[in-house]
């Protein structure tokens, strides 16, 4: 090989380095957020069973709690929750959130202090029980709402509880 040809050709470490910097430039533009939902603003009653049934057909031990998405139409976003047992309590900061008991029943505490309180995500503080606040009894055809900032947990399931949960941003 000539002078002039092993100038023209790259060496491997110079390809190499090359790649890297095009990959290294490329990334943010794959690590763009995901789109938003498109919204879904009707759900029958069969889809709402079918819900139903693979939350029970895909219950996993120790896990209390699988939410699906019911309803979408940003910034709302209407799940439901089949719970199982008892799971962690929490704060929602900014938003409020409505349930309604499709099924099932359980006992519901609002208020109070979240206990051995952590910080999952920006906008919600979790905890592994709320002292104090107010116990109720929920069952199956009860609506209630949660207003933002204020400790929620369901202390108590009794077999299994199905609702409907919204949250509903506020401020």
């Amino acid at each position: 090989m000539d002078e002039a040809s092993r100038r023209r050709k790259p060496t491997p470490g110079v390809a190499l380095i090359v790649a890297t910097a095009l990959a290294l430039l490329a990334a943010p533009a794959l690590a763009q957020a995901p789109a938003p939902p498109e919204p879904k603003t009707f759900t029958a009653s069969a889809e709402i069973q079918a819900l139903i049934a693979n939350a029970r057909a895909n219950h996993k031990p120790g896990t209390p709690t699988m939410v699906q998405r019911i309803l979408t139409l940003p910034p709302y976003a209407a799940s439901l929750e089949h719970r199982t047992g008892v799971g962690p309590a929490a704060v929602h900061e900014k938003e409020a959130e409505l349930f309604y008991v499709i099924e099932g029943s359980g006992t519901l505490v609002t208020g109070g202090r979240l206990t051995h309180e952590t910080r999952p995500n920006p906008a919600n503080l979790s905890g592994d029980g709320i002292d104090g606040g107010q116990s109720r009894p929920v069952a199956k055809g009860d609506m209630f709402i949660v207003p933002e900032n204020t400790p929620h947990w369901f202390s108590a399931v009794n077999g299994e509880l199905i609702l409907m949960s919204l949250h509903v941003p506020r401020g």
